[in-house]
């Protein structure tokens, strides 16, 4: 393996836990064991990162951190991308209005070339399944990542959303001048009911559980056809326009996804992809693609036709859908990935954190963001959030 950037050795960690870091581009890597079985114990594994560098382009550099031992052998392949990220995005409208005035003259105002290691599109995970393996990581890459930025000619470096799993590995980067805030969470929910009634007649509060059931009864006289497949590509001329439609109507954006991206990941990845689809007069009106992984079940992206999404209550009917499914097929957890938390509290989902780890290659700078980043970290301007029961395991350490 012939990396495309010198070599960067950790600073200020013992040797005995040293390992080399290179920086390696896809085709470097792709035929190599390690890579075979990089985040092998995740629901978005290596596959899910090549699909991502395929199909989202957007401006950003896929590339690859190649961590080794002493003896030469690759321990860890931790992915990254470059992208320039807008610094305000998490911020109120209000300050969107006036960022986007100021842009009209400084196009670059509050815009930064960043590293950012994790995915593109979704969570972020270490490549590594034990303990020491994660520290060792963690502190190698920690102390190469100056070389690596001025290399890549990055000034911002971010760790992005990485789950509460990786908090006690991560924790070592505050010894790196690294701060962490809380990223947008994903949601779960225990499915230990034994049905969908007996959700609605034991979870949820009086008032969800008559609304639910008055909605779904005003759907449930429709011609509501339900569709699961895993090959979306016959469809996509109906869905991806759904997935427009939701898209533009979020308030946050970060990746776009393609029409490739959704035919090529239930081809890629068939033993963990699920589609399910209603129709309604023999048109998809509603769709929700959910990635499988041990006993989890977790809708990732969804699109509604608006025209008629209010009045069939296309969101509730779908959700019960997935549910059915998942409880049929002996899932114990349904996840969703973040915004939209209005309904998700009424369902009685928990908040599941998701960390950012930020830090300026300029000490000054570096100096200047820790202070603004509780100002421009995203969760502090969504009320909904603060409603959840466990809303403090965001800043939990």
């Amino acid at each position: 393996m012939k990396p495309d950037a010198r070599a960067a050795k950790s600073e200020g960690v013992p040797p005995c836990v040293r390992w080399t870091v290179e920086i390696a581009q896809r085709a470097q890597i792709e035929g190599s064991a390690a890579w075979a079985r990089a985040l092998a114990g995740q629901r978005k594994d290596r596959r899910y990162y090549e699909l991502v560098e395929d199909t989202i382009h957007q401006g950003f550099e896929y590339r690859y951190f190649v961590l080794s031992d002493a003896a030469g052998e690759v321990r860890a392949i931790q992915p990254f991308f470059i992208a320039d990220q807008d610094l305000l995005a998490g911020m109120g409208a209000g300050t969107g209005r006036a960022a986007g005035a100021i842009r009209r003259v400084w196009p670059q105002f509050m815009r930064m070339q960043t590293l950012m290691i994790g995915c593109a599109a979704g969570e972020g995970h270490l490549d590594a399944q034990d303990g020491e393996a994660r520290s060792i990581l963690v502190h190698s890459l920690a102390g190469a990542i100056s070389n690596c930025a001025r290399e890549l000619r990055t000034g911002l470096v971010v760790f992005k959303e990485f789950t509460a799993a990786d908090r006690d590995a991560l924790a070592r980067l505050k010894e790196y001048g690294f701060t962490r805030v809380p990223s947008m969470p994903m949601t779960r929910l225990k499915l230990d009911f034994a049905s969908f009634e007996d959700y609605l007649r034991n979870v949820l509060s009086r008032n969800m559980r008559s609304k639910l059931r008055r909605n779904l009864k005003k759907s449930g006289g429709t011609a509501l056809e339900l569709r699961i497949v895993t090959d979306i590509s016959p469809y996509i001329d109906e869905i991806y326009p759904l997935y427009l439609a939701v898209y533009e109507r979020s308030g946050l954006h970060f990746e776009k996804l393609t029409p490739e991206y959704f035919c090529r990941i239930g081809q890629t990845m068939p033993e963990k992809t699920v589609y399910f689809m209603l129709l309604y007069q023999n048109k998809v009106v509603a769709f929700n693609l959910c990635l499988l992984h041990n006993d989890e079940i977790c809708s990732e992206y969804v699109g509604f036709d608006y025209s008629v999404a209010f009045d069939l209550h296309l969101y509730f009917v779908i959700i019960r859908r997935v549910m059915e499914w998942a409880l049929a097929n002996g899932y114990r957890w349904y996840c969703s990935t973040s915004l939209n938390y209005e309904p998700k509290y009424h369902l009685k989902h928990a908040l599941d954190p998701l960390d950012l780890y930020v830090r300026h290659e300029s000490p000054i700078a570096n100096f200047l963001i820790k202070r603004a980043l509780r100002y421009l970290e995203p969760t502090r301007h969504d009320a909904m959030l603060k409603r959840f029961r466990n809303y403090k395991d965001l800043y939990a350490d």
